[in-house]
């Protein structure tokens, strides 16, 4: 058995989810509009950077969340899946997720976005194991606050590494990881075959350098 890991936002799907989130909850009239947008904007261009301050990003990206119930956080997130989601997904991800199922992988993303958004978009992909970065919830309600390590940049490897070790799994098990960004340099360089996916200019010319196989899994 190998290990097929996957970054989500514009890996296996053809945008970032976290931010098209905010935008949608801006469109949906839920967050304050013009502050919403600039600071989720701002956030996304320092992400895209490799300069994100994850803190930061979670303090605003949770707040809506505490803010409402989690029913109306629920029926909200099946309107964006409709609507959003449904449009970015791509044919040729699909495809490269049942070549690694039929080769008796074991299936796992690993992304940034938190959980609440990620979930329902990896059960989509018929992808049932998940890490994200977990937002705390007690008594059914969100609180704004983060529960545990963010999966970004190295704290993807702590993740990983912890799972890992929970699962009974060696660390020199063969191991895949597909992702499109340079904040995820840190994974791509643990595992034995790394691959970039329609990367960034960073990350591409990192691959290059490096040898690592660089595809396209958009139309």
């Amino acid at each position: 058995m190998a290990l097929a890991l996957f970054d989500l936002d514009n890996t296996l799907i053809g945008g970032d989810s976290d931010h098209s989130w905010g935008e949608f909850l801006v469109r949906q009239g839920v967050v304050d509009g013009d502050h919403y947008r600039a600071k989720n904007d701002q956030f996304y261009r320092d992400y895209l950077a490799g300069c994100l301050d994850i803190n930061a990003y979670l303090e605003l990206a949770l707040a809506p969340l505490a803010a409402h119930p989690k029913a109306q956080l629920d029926q909200l997130h099946r309107q964006f899946m409709d609507e959003v989601i449904e449009p970015l997904l791509l044919p040729k991800a699909q495809a490269l997720i049942e070549r690694h199922r039929a080769a008796g992988d074991r299936l796992l993303v690993i992304t940034a976005t938190n959980r609440f958004v990620v979930e329902p978009i990896c059960a989509r992909l018929g992808l049932t194991e998940l890490l994200a970065t977990e937002p705390e919830l007690i008594d059914g309600r969100y609180t704004g606050r983060v529960s545990g390590v963010p999966t970004f940049q190295g704290g993807k490897v702590t993740r990983f590494n912890d799972w890992l070790v929970q699962q009974g799994i060696s660390a020199t098990t063969a191991s895949y990881f597909y992702s499109d960004s340079i904040n995820d340099l840190p994974l791509l360089e643990q595992v034995s075959s790394p691959v970039a996916v329609d990367p960034c200019d960073k990350l591409r010319h990192c691959a290059q350098q490096r040898g690592w196989p660089i595809i396209s899994l958009r139309d």
